[in-house]
């Protein structure tokens, strides 16, 4: 029943509030961790992540134009939204499989044993949720706001903030929901990270958001299709260009405006709109550059994250959980921009929405040089893993005395069951004088780092291990154990067994916190403590003077923790959402406030086309800049903005404020010779009387096509 209410509103709009927040805590949730995902599960490098992840999100941001299409001309926005929730369902159910590795792991050995078919259906279940969250984005909302009559003009105001703070929430509860249920270990035949789980949450929102959805339907208002506005607008700048490019001749008279070469054909109260809608249309083209910076959220800056200290105290964060700042930090800001700051602003000098969206731009390019600032201090206390041309080598005394070495010409000084502080680097081979006098020739591999174990036999030798040349990722501590006690022992942590395939085990990967080393032989046992941070990597020693009551254990650490804490990040965070909440919700209004009655949903697709060449642009930057350091990436990004902010300045200083509703009021009542002129085409060339039957014939042969005629939205 449509005529079902509750305090005054529609009973159906609930149901669509209910399926917008499904549908918000499905898409944020997993977009949260998909950067990971392609990193840790695909096993993708950083930048080819970076550029799937930006791919992903340009597509969602350009489907939304084909699913307005498809809704005003075609299916009507009630069964667009159907059609393509299922078709987005499906996409989300699709990636949850493509991240179950036991599908192709033959061998149990815990790594998939047929990567393409998992990145195929990844590839496929992106594709399908980029077109079916684009497609309902411009339908849902606009479906609620048809649920209300012409007398509820203050309930659907109130709808349309409380669907929008159900998208808000919606992402911040997925944001900080689906990094727990990755970090959640699963498996069949080996326990990992539980990708399955972090998709698989999302996929059921999105079916009970269908569901939801479907439910409600019997109390629907549905309008049926009246033809889409953006595809009016195309035909009618089409007619323009191609009339003017016909008659582009000096005989014939100029125009005004380009867009007067319509006038044939379309109204002038239509013509006057678009020339509306392109001049705020124009003032676009730079905006692009800001959402380039701003999506990189989900991306570089989440891979910044996994190189730093995710400890608040007894709270651990996942790097992938720091983008719930951002939406908490929206849901602070706007209410106190709007109520104090630019309040306070407005008694000092008029802040126009222009320059509003200018400041906007030059945060976020203050946000980057943040996160650039912040990536050199990372930077200094990440190790300096060996070049390409060259080797390291750290040396450990597994004798009970203190020894002394030579490595070439260098002079190592060795504590009894101890190791040298830093790695030393060597080119190719390097020779090792024990203390006996012997030499031995160590050869290197370069690019590698190594570990040689000076032991005691009949006299002094060696062992040459490999080690680990990358920080540990996600945050997890590298640990392995060298046992020097002379029979064999078994050492678990967690529940993970070292296997050791010589006196030196696998390395084991440990999350933080403390650890303990249960050691046991056939008749004892004891369990050995160590405190871990985030990103270490460590050698623990067993000496041959091992006793189970005394755990004289050593531990070498052979990579420092990240030291750097992830709070650092809530500066550019803030910087960033200040930015967004100046320019994004300044840009909308700015728009509304500037487009023809007709043509919101014009400049809203034009919008939202901004964020797609947006994430199309980091593209290009994160392919063509072949830049070694992240923070310089950074900074170029920085520049550029500054560099189109002032661009974007210098456009809005000439820009003149319309009022289009003085504008469209002069046309209520169009002219009746106007229309006869549309229909008789007449196009008078400079002093040829022989012109009118030429033109008249051109108008023939392109007359296909309607007049159209005023669309209210």
């Amino acid at each position: 029943n449509n005529d079902a209410t509750i305090f005054g509103y529609p009973l159906s709009i609930f149901f669509i509030v209910v399926n917008e927040f499904c549908e918000r805590f499905s898409y944020y949730g997993m977009r949260a961790v998909l950067v990971l995902y392609f990193k840790y599960f695909l096993k993708w490098d950083e930048d080819f992540a970076t550029t799937i992840y930006h791919t992903f999100v340009a597509l969602c941001y350009l489907t939304p134009i084909l699913g307005a299409i498809v809704a005003d001309s075609w299916l009507g926005k009630f069964k667009t939204i159907v059609y393509l929730s299922i078709v987005y369902t499906v996409g989300q159910v699709v990636m949850a499989i493509s991240a179950i590795q036991d599908i192709t792991d033959t061998n149990k050995d815990g790594t998939p044993d047929n990567m393409t078919l998992h990145v195929a259906l990844s590839m496929l279940g992106l594709f399908l949720i980029a077109l079916g969250t684009g497609g309902i984005k411009p339908c849902v909302a606009a479906f609620g706001g048809d649920q209300f009559e012409d007398h509820q003009e203050k309930q659907r105001s109130t709808f349309f903030s409380i669907f929008y703070l159900s998208i808000n929430a919606g992402s911040l509860i997925s944001t900080l929901i689906t990094p727990i249920l990755r970090a959640q270990t699963c498996g069949i035949h080996i326990q990992q990270e539980c990708y399955p789980l972090a998709f698989g949450v999302p996929a059921a929102l999105m079916v009970v958001a269908l569901i939801v959805f479907i439910v409600g339907s019997p109390m629907y208002i549905r309008n049926p299709p009246q033809g889409n506005i953006i595809v009016k607008v195309c035909k009618c700048i089409g007619f323009a260009v191609k009339n003017r490019f016909r008659h582009r001749s000096s005989q014939y008279p100029k125009r005004d405006h380009w867009m007067d070469w319509a006038e044939e054909k379309y109204d002038k109260l239509l013509i006057a709109q678009v020339k509306m809608a392109l001049k705020v249309l124009f003032l676009y083209i730079p905006l692009p550059m800001f959402w380039a910076l701003f999506d990189q959220q989900g991306s570089r800056w989440t891979f910044q994250a996994t190189t730093m200290n995710g400890n608040f105290g007894a709270i651990t964060i996942q790097p992938d959980q720091m983008q719930t700042v951002n939406p908490i930090l929206i849901l602070i800001l706007v209410p106190v921009m709007d109520t104090l700051i630019y309040p306070l602003i407005a008694k000092c000098f008029n802040f126009t929405p222009l320059r509003r969206i200018t400041v906007g731009m030059f945060l976020a390019a203050l946000a980057f040089v943040a996160a650039a600032l912040l990536q050199i201090q990372i930077d200094k206390t990440l190790p300096d893993f060996p070049s390409s041309t060259e080797s390291q080598v750290k040396f450990i005394n597994m004798v009970n005395r203190d020894l002394q070495i030579q490595a070439d010409n260098k002079t190592i000084s060795l504590k009894g069951f101890g190791a040298n502080e830093d790695y030393l680097t060597f080119h190719n081979q390097f020779t090792l004088v024990l203390e006996s006098g012997q030499q031995n020739t160590i050869n290197l591999a370069n690019g590698t780092r190594n570990t040689i174990a000076i032991i005691q036999g009949s006299k002094l030798g060696f062992e040459k291990f490999d080690d680990m040349t990358s920080k540990p990722e996600k945050g997890e501590n590298a640990i392995r154990v060298l046992n020097g006690f002379g029979s064999d022992l078994n050492v678990t942590v967690r529940d993970k067994v070292f296997n050791f395939t010589s006196n030196m085990s696998e390395y084991l990967s440990v999350s933080h916190g403390k650890a303990e080393f249960m050691i046991k032989d056939n008749r004892e046992s004891c369990v050995y403590t160590q405190e871990l941070g985030f990103g270490s990597s460590y050698t623990l020693i067993i000496p041959s003077t091992f006793t189970f009551g005394e755990m004289n254990i050593k531990a070498v650490m052979d990579m420092k923790p990240n030291s750097v804490h992830m709070a650092w990040q809530i500066i550019q965070y803030f910087l960033m959402t200040t930015g967004e909440v100046v320019f994004s919700v300044t840009g909308l209004e700015f728009s509304y406030s500037q487009a023809p009655s007709n043509m919101k949903s014009v400049l809203q697709a034009g919008w939202l086309l901004t964020v797609a060449v947006g994430n199309i642009i980091v593209l290009i930057v994160a392919e063509a800049a072949t830049l070694n350091d992240q923070w310089a990436e950074y900074i170029l990004f920085a520049s550029l903005l500054v560099l189109v902010c002032i661009i974007f300045a210098i456009m809005a200083y000439f820009y003149t404020y319309t009022d289009p509703t003085k504008i469209e009021a002069q046309f209520d009542e169009m002219e009746p010779e106007e229309k006869e002129k549309r229909k008789n085409f007449d196009m008078p060339r400079k002093g040829s009387a022989e012109s009118h039957k030429e033109d008249r014939r051109s108008s023939d042969s392109s007359s296909d096509d309607e007049c159209t005629k005023q669309t209210k939205i």
